[in-house]
């Protein structure tokens, strides 16, 4: 005979053993009103037996009515007595939901976890002036260095543990990887993820920071990379891309980072093949070098620096430009690292190119070259080269780049450099607005046309050459970009049939025009897996290591002269809540996970 189960009987609480054997039903278990006790299985003769074992005694002489008031009054000390229990509850989880809220903006703010007490201190006295008698209520709130470097762990354990949940779901992602020293001279090694589920959905997280403390070979650097995707539990078979700065311990050709990993997927039987990237933006950047025209730029920095090394010199060049009621007062800096800040530079000395010369000849410089009609022209020309350089460097810039919407745009470029070449040619300056106005103003000689046409021509070439692994995969980022031009006959033949369907679907092209190709890629129908896979495919690939060197702004942030002995798990931690973008902390579970908080007496 099978053995009863009671949850299963359906036994439920009478209202009469209230006033009978004073009980009460708590959260669906029968509780005691006398002595607090509660009983195992909700039965009667349970009940009946611990009334009259424990209390019969004491309450022999009350009536029924006696009993039923006591009862009621025995229930309302209860409720009591609940109700402040779950209000110390709910207050003791509040102070600690308030510490994880601020130990999260002072991670993302680059402050240093001492910045807890201050603003604990800064809220009890608003708390006095404003609801003193909540005090105690801010006091509960534990703010102290310690506390807040442990909110900060556990806040990045939370966003780790997301993101390896997610992982599960990718059917591919790439990673983007990049290398940098902080204050303390330790090479610190960027790793960023972005994955594709199988709804092509992408996301684009921080996946770790690797402290080096030895050497940065090829070999450091991937056995870095590997314990990360090891630790993640991400499956090698499903890595499609990688995006370096194009260093040689990223890109060597036998012991560089990218070999190595194509020598571990081998080793994984993995069949797909890495693609490797060289970072879109840092190859523009290094294009712009195929001018040629540093002797332009060495004469102009060494001009700024004249003016803006020495304190007087700055002072009297700003008093100077104020007189002269120029629309500009004074002359920025320029710093190779900072790639757009080249254009601004020269932006501003050519639009003051007089009032500087006036100055420096007060300063009794010589300021021939500065004259020069032919120096002049070209810097104009390099002027507004460099504004168009920086034009592209700021579109390519960005979070969630979709890396055929790049090319997209570096195909455009190279298109307008040869426009440019050919109208440079003709004399046609209508791109070139501080090269019209040189023209108009030269005396004698005539406008450099032909050589500066020559330097567009040298660009041109640069761009070419250094996009070269992009134009191999000008088809695979063209069915992405826009499935619907692109000839089936040459695509892949496991596309074809799926290609052919999809360009005779007039739905599908409608939506792909309303959407665009970024989002298009979700509506693909289950009945296209080729193309949504080749879809997500492409999707994860990262076009540039743009992410990787705005971790590196927020990691110089953070680790200061000021911090320089930050642990590296304290720094990681920070730096993943701050570049969090598609994950948020769940603080609600983690104060749960807690169960119980500790007061602060500070």
């Amino acid at each position: 005979m099978a053995k009863r189960k009671v949850d299963t009987e359906n036994r439920g609480f009478q209202t009469r053993w209230e006033s009978e054997y004073m009980f009460t039903k708590v959260a669906g278990k029968p509780v005691c009103l006398l002595c607090g006790e509660s009983v195992a299985v909700l039965k009667e003769y349970n009940l009946r037996r611990h009334y009259e074992t424990k209390h019969a005694d004491k309450n022999k002489n009350m009536d029924m009515e006696q009993r039923l008031q006591k009862a009621e009054e025995l229930k309302r000390g209860l409720k009591s007595r609940q109700a402040l229990f779950k209000k110390a509850k709910s207050q003791g989880q509040a102070a600690v939901k308030a510490s994880f809220i601020l130990a999260e903006e002072i991670a993302k703010s680059a402050r240093p976890f001492t910045e807890g007490d201050f603003i604990k201190n800064c809220m009890i006295k608003v708390c006095d002036e404003v609801c003193p008698e909540k005090r105690q209520l801010f006091l509960n709130v534990s703010l102290s260095r310690n506390t807040i470097a442990e909110r900060v762990d556990q806040l990045s354990i939370n966003l780790k543990e997301q993101l390896v949940k997610k992982g599960k779901d990718f059917i591919a992602y790439s990673l983007a990887v990049d290398e940098s020293t902080d204050i303390s001279d330790i090479a610190q090694l960027s790793i960023f993820i972005r994955g594709v589920d199988s709804n092509l959905s992408v996301t684009e997280e921080f996946l770790a920071l690797r402290p080096m403390h030895g050497t940065t070979t090829g070999h450091d650097l991937y056995e870095e990379v590997s314990r990360c995707v090891n630790e993640m539990e991400l499956p090698w078979e499903k890595l499609v891309g990688l995006t370096t700065d194009g260093a040689p311990a990223m890109c060597g050709h036998r012991s560089g980072l990218v070999a190595k990993i194509r020598e571990k997927m081998q080793e994984e039987n993995a069949t797909g093949e890495l693609t490797a990237y060289h970072c879109i933006i840092h190859q523009e950047a290094l294009c712009g070098k195929a001018l040629k025209m540093e002797h332009v730029m060495s004469i102009i920095t060494r001009t700024v620096n004249f003016i803006r090394a020495k304190g007087l010199n700055h002072r009297q060049f700003k008093a100077f430009l104020t007189e002269l009621e120029t629309e500009h007062g004074d002359l920025p800096y320029h710093t190779e690292v900072r790639w757009l800040s080249q254009g601004k530079v020269l932006q501003r000395c050519f639009e003051l190119r007089e009032e500087i010369c006036l100055f420096l000849d007060s300063k009794g410089k010589d300021t021939t070259q500065l004259r020069d009609e032919m120096f002049l022209c070209e810097m104009a020309f390099l002027c507004d080269i460099t504004s168009h350089l920086n034009a592209i460097n700021l579109q390519l810039q960005g979070r969630d780049r979709v890396i055929s919407d790049m090319y997209s745009t570096v195909k455009a470029f190279k298109t307008k450099l040869t426009l440019w070449e050919t109208q440079m040619r003709k004399e046609n300056l209508s791109h070139f607005p501080s090269c019209q106005t040189m023209k108009e103003k030269l005396s004698t000689s005539a406008f450099p046309s032909t050589q500066l046409a020559d330097k567009i021509g040298m660009l041109a070439a640069d761009f070419r050459r250094r996009f070269a692994d992009f134009e191999a995969q000008k088809s695979r980022l063209e069915l992405l970009g826009n499935p619907f031009a692109v000839d089936v006959e040459s695509s892949p033949p496991n596309l074809q049939m799926e290609l052919i369907d999809l360009q005779c679907n007039d739905a599908l092209r409608a939506k792909y025009a309303a959407v665009g190709a970024a989002e298009f890629a979700r509506f693909l129908p289950g009945t296209m897996p080729q193309l949504r896979i080749q879809a997500a495919q492409t999707l994860s690939m990262f076009g540039s290591t743009y992410l990787c060197e705005q971790l590196f702004s927020l990691m110089n942030l953070n680790k200061t002269s000021h911090r320089s002995r930050l642990t590296a798990e304290h720094l990681h931690s920070i730096l993943r809540i701050s570049s969090a973008q598609s994950l948020t902390p769940n603080i609600d579970e983690l104060v749960e996970k807690m169960g119980h908080h500790q007061v602060s007496n500070k």
